[in-house]
């Protein structure tokens, strides 16, 4: 129903109009939350997923406490990029090979779980390891001291057997290691941890079968990566392209684990501030 101005001595009142009340609220909201249900999904299965690093395998690059992005699209799609991983038909859609030296996250080939490492080897490569030293398609890859590595020791962090264990004057401790500098033939350049003698520094030449990728972890002696047969819960072997789900590209949070719910202040001490936003 109108309601026509009125005038009030010399000051006109505007009409107004009557407003119905919105009909089916509950159904438009829960309509809302169907379509960002399927945006969130859509974002995780063909742009970006989150993940975190629970161990120290790919030290010194990626430190336990990490969370970083995975970009989806660079290898393809398959039923391993969906959020839930729905069983759905194998193999993989506008695939697309891996480079050398690209951080990627795929599913274990036996248990199913994320596990992250670097790749070192492609399909019809050879790849041995010889005295710790990478030796690809018969070419022994480039490697070269650096400066140690340090790492402060925290609830996220412990130190590993060939680590240097420091205390410093406020009590906290850190832990150093050796740092070397390894450089692929085609130039890909990061560095890796090496603790001296261990099982995996002699890897005999195989060649890295058709649809698979030959990975290695960064800290090459605490790493159960290609150079061990797949198994659940332990070494990764060699890796079915189909089982990829992205590439790491960045970096987005990292706490050193010692934040407490209770304790609010403690969630910005615990932040690790200069990781954030670091590139892969």
């Amino acid at each position: 129903m109108d309601v026509k101005s009125q005038s009030l001595g010399n000051v006109a009142m505007p009409a107004l109009q009557e407003v119905e009340p919105p009909r089916d609220g509950w159904g438009s909201f829960a309509w809302f939350l169907v379509k960002l249900v399927v945006l969130v999904l859509a974002f995780r299965t063909l742009a970006f997923a989150p993940f975190s690093i629970p161990s120290e395998s790919m030290l010194p690059r990626l430190i336990n406490g990490d969370y970083l992005l995975a970009a989806k699209w660079p290898y393809g799609f398959s039923r391993h990029s969906l959020p839930f991983d729905l069983p759905l038909p194998g193999g993989r859609v506008l695939g697309g090979l891996p480079e050398r030296g690209d951080v990627v996250i795929f599913k274990h080939p036996v248990d199913g779980r994320d596990y992250i490492k670097r790749v070192i080897g492609l399909p019809g490569d050879r790849v041995a390891v010889v005295a710790g030293q990478v030796v690809l398609n018969g070419t022994p890859v480039t490697r070269e001291p650096v400066a140690d590595f340090t790492l402060p020791l925290s609830a996220n962090t412990d130190c590993g057997w060939a680590g240097l264990r420091s205390g410093l004057p406020d009590g906290s401790e850190t832990c150093t290691y050796s740092r070397l500098r390894e450089t692929l033939p085609d130039g890909a350049s990061y560095e890796v941890l090496d603790f001296g003698p261990s099982p995996g520094d002699s890897f005999a030449a195989v060649t890295v079968p058709e649809g698979t990728l030959f990975v290695m972890g960064d800290n090459r002696d605490n790493s159960r990566d290609s150079r061990w047969p797949a198994a659940a819960g332990d070494a990764v072997g060699m890796v079915p392209l189909d089982r990829l789900v992205g590439r790491a590209t960045i970096i987005v949070w990292s706490t050193d684990g010692s934040a407490e719910w209770l304790k609010p202040w403690t969630w910005f001490s615990a932040t690790r501030w200069d990781r954030i936003g670091d590139s892969l």
